[in-house]
Formats: C-alpha cells, structure tokens, sequence
C-alpha cells in the first residue's frame, strides 16, 4: 500500500512538472476596435470649424456624397427640401468629393459659395473629401465595410449615394445616386 502511495505521489508530481512545460492555448477575447460609431467621427466642416457627430443623437443622419458639376447636382435642392421637411427629426450631413469624373474641381470656398447660391443649401457641409480608393475619408471607410461598421458593404458608383442612420446611430441603408432625396425609398423609412 505505502508503494502505491509513493508511486502515486511519483505520478502526480510528474504530471504537474510535465503541464508545466506544455503550452496552453487559451481562446482570445477580442473587441473589435475597428468597429466605431458614428458618433465618434468629427470631421472638418465646409466653412470651418468642426461637424462632430456625437451632437446628433437622437436624430437620423443622411450622410451624401455630392458634386457641383453632376448631372445629379440638382438634387441639392430635393436634400434641401428634405432638410427642411424633417430637420426635427433627421440632419443631412453633405461630403464634397471628386472621385467621379472629376466633378467637384473647385476649393471649399468655390463648394460653400455654389450650394449658397444656387441651392439655399443650410444643412451641414464637409469640407472636401475623397469617397473612394486609397486616400478614403476615415468616415467614408467606416460607412463602406461591413468590416468596420457591422452592418453592410457599400461600393459607391457615384456622387449622390446616400447612407441612412437611425437615431442611435446605426447604419440602416445605402441608396445609390438614382434614388432621389424626397424619394419614398428615403422618405418612408424618416
């Protein structure tokens, strides 16, 4: 009885010594920090100063990619109108780019006097940004991967897509450039 005490005592100690020198592999737990809000974005306003979007809790947000020299340009008075429509309950936030066709050449100057002028244009203005490829907008890749935003993918075509959030700040949808501001498409989900 005492050997198989002493050989059992043996068989533990080797056993402990023995985990001692194995490598456990224990599951990580990941957060994905990629993932913002949107509420965490602050990004330079078309005449200065900053739009920070944590001051738009509570409300939608329309973010739209737009252009000066667009066959689409006109729907600057539909987001206008949109705007107005619905400003108790939703902001539409405007991205000047340049991505297609070379369609928003001017300075965010020549951006803030156009909209002024000739589309009365009072909601939140960006300044000047890129949409796609290399030099993307932080902003702009959180709203196109599904890897940063948890919700969808998104490839915009054109200027004029449009990107709703609800009041808490998730993503809802992507319209692309045909669908127009005061569309049902748009207007039934406000």
């Amino acid at each position: 009885m005492i050997k198989l005490v002493a050989l059992g005592a043996i068989l533990l100690a080797c056993t402990i010594e023995a985990n001692k020198n194995v490598n456990t592999v224990t599951p990580e737990i990941k957060t994905d920090d990629t993932v913002k809000s949107i509420y965490d974005f602050k990004v330079e306003g078309l005449e200065g100063g900053t739009i920070d979007f944590s001051t738009f809790k509570g409300k939608k947000i329309l973010i739209v990619n737009t252009a000066s020299k667009c066959g689409l340009t006109p729907q600057y008075e539909e987001l206008q109108k949109l705007y107005d429509t619905y400003k108790d309950k939703l902001v539409i936030v405007g991205f000047p780019a340049n991505n297609f066709g070379a369609q928003e050449p001017g300075t965010n100057a020549d951006i803030k006097e156009f909209c002024k002028k000739n589309y009365g244009v009072t909601f939140p203005m960006a300044a000047k940004v890129s949409v796609k490829g290399e030099d993307i907008a932080p902003i702009y890749k959180w709203l196109c991967n599904k890897t940063e935003n948890g919700i969808l993918d998104a490839d915009i075509k054109w200027n004029f897509g449009k990107f709703l959030l609800d009041e808490k700040g998730n993503l809802l949808h992507y319209f692309p450039s045909k669908v127009t501001p005061m569309s049902d498409d748009i207007t039934s989900k406000l």
